[in-house]
This record gives C-alpha cells, structure tokens and sequence, in this order.
C-alpha cells in the first residue's frame, strides 16, 4: 500500500521547507562568523571571514620591529592558514548535513559534497599540537638561517 499522492507532496513540500529555513540559518551563520588565530610565535594575529578572506591583521607586542621580513611574513601566512583552515572547517560542519539532503531523508554518500575538492589541504592545515605545517617548518627555517647568519657574522 502506497501513501495517497497527496500525502507525498505534503511530505515532500514539508521536507523542502525545513531544507530551506536550514540552509538560511546556515547562511546566516557563516555570514557572521569569523575565526581568528595567532602564529605560533605569536607575534601575529590574523581574522578571516567564512569565505577565507582576511578581515583583520594584527601585529602584536611590536614584536614586529625586531623581525626580518622573511620572518614577519611567515608568522602572517602561518597565522592567516591557521584562521583559514579553522573555517573551512566550521563551513564543512554547517554545510555538510545540508549537501546530504534530499526529498526522503538521508542522501547516499555519493551526494554529499567532497569537501576535500573544494578546500584542499586546507582541511588537513592543524593546529601546532597536530604537528607541524609548511608555515611553521618555513618560519623555523627562517629562525635558524638567521642563526646562522648572526652566528657567522659574529665569528668573522
């Protein structure tokens, strides 16, 4: 025994209303969201939007007088993939369960959206605790070429 036609529409109907009133509260959301992180010398920190774009940049403690530029720009990228990344998160957490609706319910894995296409690595860029980034490897790089080069100009 199937449902009266019109029984499926009202459900159908009903199941595309709450789909909508869920994809405005999302929108919503990540309109206001913003995420912010520090580099981890933290020397920087750096504000971006839900779409990745930056919305603050903050130099802190006037660290950075005493960097190099090579050093001062690293702590920038680092600290700007940091807040990137936390994002594209956040924006995966509130879209997913959205991408997988459908008319009955649950959709098969194969409609959801692959995120890792739209974000890239940035869904894999972590916090310090997870291990190092291209960020931090580059600014500790750039620590020790500095190192070095004080190290060789004191000794000549």
């Amino acid at each position: 025994m199937s449902q009266p036609m019109e029984d499926r529409v009202a459900q159908a109907m009903a199941h595309l209303r709450a789909a909508e009133q869920a994809a405005a509260s999302a929108r919503a959301e990540l309109d206001a969201a913003s995420v912010t992180a520090r580099s981890a010398d933290r020397s920087v920190r750096v504000s971006v939007g839900a779409k990745g774009e930056l919305t603050g940049l903050e130099f802190l403690d006037g660290k950075y007088r005493t960097m190099a530029a090579p050093q001062l720009s690293a702590a920038v990228l680092e600290a700007a993939n940091k807040a990137r990344a936390e994002m594209a998160r956040r924006v995966v957490a509130t879209l997913d369960p959205l991408t997988r609706m459908t008319a009955r319910g649950a959709a098969p894995e194969r409609m959801g959206v692959d995120w890792e296409s739209v974000f890239g690595s940035l869904l894999r860029e972590t916090s310090v605790a997870e291990g190092p980034t291209a960020m931090s490897r580059l600014r500790d790089e750039i620590v020790e070429d500095d190192e070095d080069d004080k190290g060789r100009q004191g000794g000549a």
